[in-house]
């Protein structure tokens, strides 16, 4: 007889979009298996639609940085539930992530979202920064991660809001390490730069108020 795998759900997250569990399994050649899984059925009827929108938003984004280190590859979106692969690691503010070269590799990975067209527009959260068991930058939660269609000012203003809030972290953690030029962009916003950064998070500031 062959055994079967039950696996083994830790529940991360529960919030009014779903629940976010870490599901632990045995792959095919009996080797450790560990995905993430947002599960959106669990939402509310009234944000079922919602829930499962950003969830489709993520997925693509996962699909277009397929490539790209330190981003969580899908491993699946069937419309309800959508499955990515785990990143070893602790968030930013446990792991008080104090490395230059961190940062560097942080700035290395912001450069390569942005190349793909994706903006992240949460990363005011430390908690979407890992420092991984290696002592790199890794990025997840990409459920309000845009992107927009023209390179155009929307798009540098949301990338300059993504890299202001680096350097946000940055100053936290490793101000020392600041240039010149990046504590420069850390100075008051001109009021066009924000309103383009308001427009381009319409559904933001809610989520954040109900998560």
């Amino acid at each position: 007889h062959v055994a079967v795998s039950v696996p083994t759900r830790i529940l991360l997250k529960r919030n009014l979009l779903g629940t976010v569990c870490r599901v632990e399994s045995l792959g095919p050649e009996g080797s450790p298996r560990v995905v993430v899984e947002r599960d959106t059925r669990l939402a509310p009827w009234w944000l079922r639609a919602l829930a499962r929108r950003l969830a489709a938003r993520e997925a693509h984004t996962l699909a277009t940085l397929a490539r790209v280190p330190g981003v969580p590859k899908l491993e699946d979106w069937d419309g309800r539930c959508l499955r990515r692969t785990w990143l070893d690691g602790s968030p930013m503010q446990r792991a008080q992530a104090r490395d230059r070269a961190y940062f560097r590799e942080a700035l290395r990975l912001l450069r390569r979202l942005h190349t793909a067209g994706i903006v992240h527009n949460d990363l005011q959260k430390e908690s979407s920064w890992l420092v991984t068991t290696e002592g790199r930058p890794a990025l997840f939660d990409f459920q309000v991660a845009t992107r927009p269609p023209y390179r155009g000012r929307r798009f540098r203003a949301l990338a300059c809001d993504d890299l202001r809030q680096l350097l946000a972290h940055k100053r936290t953690y490793c101000a020392a390490a600041l240039t010149p030029r990046q504590r420069a962009m850390l100075a008051p916003r001109s009021m066009l730069a924000e309103v383009l950064v308001r427009l381009g998070k319409p559904v933001h500031a809610w989520l954040r108020a109900h998560a």
